[in-house]
């Protein structure tokens, strides 16, 4: 299970910016809105701060880089979580940006300040953006060596980076030695850094805890493992219900599969196109006994009455033998709570010749996430490779 706060994180990047909202005679500082003109002209850095805190969720207000003494609602006791977005290619306000300040204030009394660099990050050419990441870097580096000046200790700082974003926070982390709390990289931004160094891009070393979410590495995400800690988000790779642009974005949620590589983690894990973006998991235990050793691809439907889910089991080929026990993860975008009845298909990839014969001792199904539903089995199957077979599922404790 992903920790509650990172869960929330992993969520955030797919829903749209909420209406702004002040009281009577406030006045808000908002986020730097521009639009394709500027980007065609250009525009050059300038680097603006607006705090959010529990009392002011819905009206930023912009802080003196210098004198963090006569901010009122600036607290240095509590933690702080630094937003900084990345390369802005239309100048206009992330739409991710209201949602996330919420969820972080949710889960805890906290600091949240948005970095605003939309002039810099907002230039048709890219380049001049990721040129801009290290000045900015250097702009906020000075900023936190304030707040560590008046009594804010590093380790309770927390630097979430989008795209770009995700390597300004890396270059702030090195300038500070790593000795930043945390810092998270949503999805890194790949163009100029596939080769970087790592003093060149986001690092594990930048930082205490650096984690890591990959959503985009086959377009314009950052390939590979660069932080203590690297989620992938379906493969890491394209997402469903995203549209494959630009301006994409990001759709989380969970499951995971941990694996140590060089002293890093590595977490796997699926989503469903829409909300709540959670897929329905069930170990799928088999025994098979067939004469004939059949490598194939599994496709599990789970059916009620007219309405099905569908898992296909393709990250690899699987081996069917005789009396050989094969466990297998399926997860569905839809939770049929009353499972009427199940279908297999084994597809071998096998076109011409002979359908060989497939026989399951056994098949049993322990719903992950509904510890109160029943497991569900069925025993003594025959099959046809290629062919669907479907069966009504029994207790496990019960045989026909």
């Amino acid at each position: 299970m992903l920790p509650r706060r990172l869960l929330g994180l992993l969520g955030l990047l797919v829903l749209c910016k909420g209406q702004e909202e002040s009281g009577a005679g406030e006045s808000c500082d908002n986020f730097t809105d521009l639009n394709l003109s500027h980007c065609f002209i250009g525009t050059s850095l300038y680097v603006r701060l607006l705090l959010y805190t529990r009392s002011n969720l819905d009206c930023g207000r912009e802080l003196n880089h210098h004198r963090l003494s006569s901010q009122p609602l600036f607290n240095l006791s509590l933690p702080t979580a630094f937003v900084i977005h990345g390369y802005r290619p239309t100048g206009a306000p992330p739409i991710w940006i209201d949602h996330l300040v919420h969820l972080l204030a949710e889960q805890e009394d906290m600091n949240v300040i948005v970095v605003d660099w939309n002039k810099g990050a907002a230039n048709l050419n890219y380049f001049t953006a990721v040129t801009y990441t290290r000045e900015a870097a250097l702009n906020l580096t000075g900023f936190i060596v304030t707040m560590q000046e008046e009594g804010a200790p590093l380790s309770s700082v927390h630097l979430i980076g989008v795209s770009l974003g995700a390597h300004l926070a890396g270059f702030v982390g090195a300038n500070l030695k790593g000795k930043i709390g945390r810092i998270t990289g949503l999805d890194p931004a790949g163009p100029m850094f596939t080769s970087a160094t790592p003093e060149e891009r986001l690092d594990p070393a930048d930082a205490m805890f650096v984690d890591v979410l990959h959503t985009d590495m086959n377009s314009f995400g950052l390939r590979g493992a660069h932080g203590h800690i690297d989620f992938y988000a379906n493969g890491g790779a394209d997402q469903p219900g995203c549209p494959k642009t630009i301006f994409a974005g990001y759709d989380i949620s969970r499951w995971r599969e941990t694996l140590l590589h060089l002293g890093q983690t590595k977490v796997f894990f699926s989503t469903t196109a829409t909300l709540p973006y959670r897929k329905l998991s069930y170990r799928v235990d088999m025994v098979t006994w067939n004469q004939y050793l059949r490598w194939g691809v599994v496709y599990i439907r789970l059916h009620s009455g007219r309405n099905f889910t569908e898992a296909r089991i393709d990250h690899k080929l699987l081996r069917f033998e005789q009396y050989t026990s094969t466990r297998l993860l399926a997860q569905f975008d839809d939770d049929l709570q009353q499972v009427q009845k199940i279908s297999v298909r084994i597809n071998t990839g096998n076109v011409i010749g002979p359908r060989y014969k497939i026989r399951l001792l056994r098949i049993r199904f322990t719903p992950l996430e509904r510890p109160e539903r029943p497991l569900m089995c069925r025993f003594d199957i025959i099959m046809e490779e290629n062919m669907e077979v479907a069966f009504r599922p029994l207790p496990c404790d019960s045989r026909l």
